[in-house]
C-alpha cells in the first residue's frame, strides 16, 4: 500500500470531516496535513487493509478530540466567559462565510447534538463512511452506530423544526433557512 494513493483516495474525505467538526479552514488544513503525517509514519504498521478507511479517520478524530481539549483547555486559561463568547461568534461569522454542502442553520444545530451523536452523523454524512467503517473509527457496534445516527438525525429533526424553515434552492436542494424572530 503506497501512501500517495491513500492520500489521494482519502485526503478530501478527511478534510471535508474535520472542517465539518472544527469549523476552521486554517485549522481544518492543520489537522488534515498531521492525519496524514502520521498516516505516513504509521501505514506500514496496518494490518488489515480492509479497514484503512476507518483507520485514516480514526486518526482525523482523535486529533480534533485533541483539539477541541487543548481549546478548552486554552480558553478556560486566558479567556474569561464573554470574552471566549466573542472568540465563538467570530468563528460563527467566517463558518458562515465558508459554508458548503449544509447551510449555517444545520451546521449550527447539529453543533448543538451530544459528541457522541454529533460525529456519527458527520461522519456518515460529510466523511461518507459506511456504518461498518464508523463502528471501527470510533470503537463501537455497527449496532450502535446505527441507533446513534437514528437518534442523531431524531434530535436534529426536533431542533431544525423549532428554528428553521425549509426551502428548495437553485439547485433544486432542499435547504434550512432561519426563522426570523
Amino acid at each position: 500500500m503506497e501512501f500517495f494513493s491513500v492520500y489521494d483516495q482519502y485526503y478530501g474525505r478527511v478534510r471535508s470531516f474535520i472542517l465539518a467538526s472544527v469549523r476552521d479552514q486554517w485549522t481544518a488544513d492543520d489537522l488534515a496535513q498531521e492525519t496524514f503525517i502520521r498516516v505516513d509514519q504509521n501505514l506500514n504498521s496496518l494490518k488489515d487493509p480492509s479497514k484503512l478507511a476507518s483507520w485514516v479517520f480514526r486518526i482525523a478524530h482523535n486529533l480534533c478530540q485533541d483539539y477541541f481539549r487543548s481549546m478548552k483547555r486554552t480558553l478556560s486559561k486566558e479567556c474569561a466567559l464573554d470574552e471566549a463568547t466573542d472568540l465563538f461568534k467570530e468563528a460563527s461569522v467566517q463558518k458562515r462565510l465558508e459554508q458548503s454542502e449544509m447551510s449555517s442553520c444545520v451546521q449550527d444545530e447539529i453543533r448543538l447534538l451530544p459528541e457522541s451523536l454529533r460525529s456519527v452523523i458527520t461522519l456518515f454524512d460529510v466523511a461518507e463512511l459506511s456504518q461498518r467503517e464508523i463502528a471501527e473509527t470510533l470503537g463501537i457496534t455497527v449496532e450502535n452506530v446505527k441507533v446513534r445516527l437514528h437518534r442523531a438525525r431524531k434530535e436534529l429533526k426536533v431542533l431544525l423544526d423549532k428554528k428553521c424553515d425549509f426551502e428548495v434552492d437553485e439547485r433544486n436542494v432542499l435547504v434550512c433557512v432561519p426563522r426570523q424572530l
